[in-house]
């Protein structure tokens, strides 16, 4: 999929994208550089009441970032 750099370096997220994603306005987009890539990621915030109960045993944070590829803020 292409995209045109415009004015200040701004690029537009396709709305098939956004849709595919969950993206809405306001949402923060975490970038990162890969070699000569550009990769864009959403940055979600769970919150606790959002994941009560999907664990049936005991989750030790750290597992879940190394699981995930990266710290969770």
């Amino acid at each position: 999929m292409e995209v045109t750099i415009r004015e200040r370096g701004r690029i537009t997220i396709p709305k098939k994208v956004r849709e595919l994603l969950g993206l809405e306005k306001g949402d923060v987009i975490l970038l990162e550089t890969r070699g000569n890539a550009i990769v864009l990621k959403p940055k979600r915030a769970v919150s606790v009441k959002q994941t009560r109960g999907i664990a049936r045993h005991r989750v030790v944070l750290e597992e879940v970032e190394e699981a995930l590829g990266h710290e969770v803020c």
